[in-house]
C-alpha cells in the first residue's frame, strides 16, 4: 500500500499536538508573555476560573496577547465558549496556532480586533456573560471597553494586585458605567454588569 505524499508547505500547516504549557513557553520565547514562571502563570490564570464558578456560555478574553487567562480557562472549563481578542495581528496568528495544536478549537476562537470597536460590533455587542483580562488597562479604561461586550448581569473580572487597592475602582465611575460595586476575589476583582 503506498504511502500518502505531503507537500512540505502542508506539514508546515498542520499543529503539532501541544500542552498548555509548550504553548505558553513558546509564547514566553516569542516575547508575547512576560518571564514569570510558566507555573506561576497558570496558578495565577486559575483565579479566573475559579471566578467564573457561576457562569456559562460565553466568555471573552480582551488585550489577550499569549493567551492568558484564556488558554487557562478554555482548558479547566470546556464548557464555556470563548474568545480570545487582541488588535496585534502576529500575536493573534501565533495563539490561533497554538489554539489548534491544543485541540481547542472547538471551543475557543482567536481573533484579531480592537476592543474599543469590537464592543459596538453587531456580533460581539452585549454578547458575553463573561469578560476577562489581565493586564489590559488602567481601570477606568479597561471597564468603559469592557462593559458594551457585557450581558446584563454579566462579569467583568481583571487581575488585581495581591492587596487591593479600592481607589482603583471608584464607585462613582462604575456606577456611571453601569457596574455594581466591586467584589475582591483572590488575585482578581469582580464588577457585575448591572441590569
Amino acid at each position: 500500500m503506498a504511502g500518502l505524499l505531503l507537500s512540505p508547505h502542508y506539514i508546515r500547516e498542520v499543529p503539532e499536538p501541544r500542552s498548555l504549557e509548550e504553548v505558553l513557553a513558546t509564547a514566553q520565547r516569542l516575547g508575547t508573555l512576560g518571564r514569570m514562571p510558566i507555573p506561576d502563570v497558570i496558578a495565577h490564570a486559575r483565579h479566573f476560573v475559579a471566578a467564573l464558578v457561576d457562569v456559562s456560555g460565553r466568555v471573552i478574553d480582551i488585550g489577550t496577547g499569549a493567551g492568558v487567562p484564556g488558554l487557562v480557562i478554555a482548558i479547566d472549563r470546556p464548557d464555556v465558549v470563548l474568545t480570545l481578542a487582541d488588535r496585534r495581528e502576529a500575536r493573534m496568528d501565533a495563539l490561533a496556532r497554538g489554539v489548534a495544536a491544543m485541540g481547542i478549537s472547538d471551543r475557543a476562537t482567536v481573533i484579531t480586533a480592537d476592543i474599543a470597536e469590537l464592543g459596538f460590533d453587531p456580533e460581539h455587542h452585549q454578547k458575553y456573560d463573561a469578560v476577562v483580562c489581565r493586564g489590559f488597562g488602567p481601570p477606568e479604561v479597561t471597564a468603559t471597553l469592557a462593559r458594551p461586550l457585557l450581558k446584563n448581569g454579566g462579569s467583568l473580572l481583571v487581575s488585581e494586585p495581591p492587596s487591593p487597592d479600592p481607589s482603583r475602582w471608584p464607585l462613582d465611575l462604575l456606577n456611571r458605567l453601569g457596574f455594581d460595586p466591586p467584589e475582591y476575589l483572590p488575585g482578581v476583582v469582580r464588577l457585575r454588569a448591572n441590569p
